[in-house]
């Protein structure tokens, strides 16, 4: 099978490796980019934990802190994989989403205890953060790094759908799927959709492709990849 990868590069190049292995073939196109911003170190004085809900959220903080100690509350597999990669030595995974992330953190930490510093993006929404905000935590958002939509569709993953070389887009965040939606309006090859399988990593990310039409649209039966990649027969 021909699998469109949209993730991000570094996140993209694992992908595309499980893919190979599972015998299909990747065609890598970015629709995110990855800015890590500068800056002093952290200052954790009075912190109890990272909080991190992507694999890109591990390495910037990884770049803007030498702290590996302190526990890190990671929101699912990959992420949790990467940041044990990047030296955290207590690595929480709580295998979900967002909302299963809070709800692990609020299992397992007491609010006295301390600050928690997420390190984040700054295009993200704050939904973890006032999750446990309204659980009486004090969250500490540190916006590490950028990640904007590219300007346009990358030209493989033009050609690929132009000349139907494609089957199955993989999507792994909705803001993912509401960029792939604008970017093949913006090139006029959504009629191309028609023949392609969609695998959506939630609902939400399944929702924001509307009104693009697929040959089928499937939905991961948990928000990680060995799910997603599983909608792949």
């Amino acid at each position: 099978m021909r699998v469109l990868v949209t993730r991000p590069e570094d996140d993209a190049r694992e992908t595309a490796a499980r893919l190979e292995a599972l015998g299909h073939t990747a065609i890598v196109a970015p629709l995110i980019a990855v800015h890590f911003l500068s800056g002093p170190e952290l200052d954790l004085t009075g912190v109890q934990a990272f909080l991190s809900t992507s694999s890109n959220g591990v390495r910037a903080l990884a770049r803007r802190s030498s702290v590996r100690r302190l526990p890190l509350f990671a929101v699912g597999r990959q992420t949790a994989h990467s940041a044990r990669a990047l030296g955290f030595t207590t690595v929480n995974d709580a295998d979900g989403d967002v909302a299963a992330l809070a709800d692990h953190v609020s299992a397992r930490l007491d609010p006295r205890a301390g600050a928690l510093v997420h390190a984040t993006a700054r295009e993200a929404p704050g939904t973890l953060a006032d999750a446990l905000e309204a659980r009486g935590f004090r969250v500490q958002s540190e916006f590490l790094y950028e990640t904007p939509i590219v300007a346009e569709l990358p030209q493989v993953a033009k050609d690929a759908l132009r000349n139907e070389v494609v089957d199955t887009v993989l999507l792994f965040s909705a803001r993912t799927a509401l960029a792939f939606r604008q970017l093949v309006e913006r090139a006029r090859v959504e009629g191309r959709c028609s023949k392609l399988t969609a695998c959506c990593i939630s609902r939400s990310c399944a929702d924001a492709l509307f009104p693009l039409a697929f040959s089928a649209l499937r939905i991961a039966e948990a928000p990680n990849q060995d799910a997603l990649l599983a909608l792949l027969g």
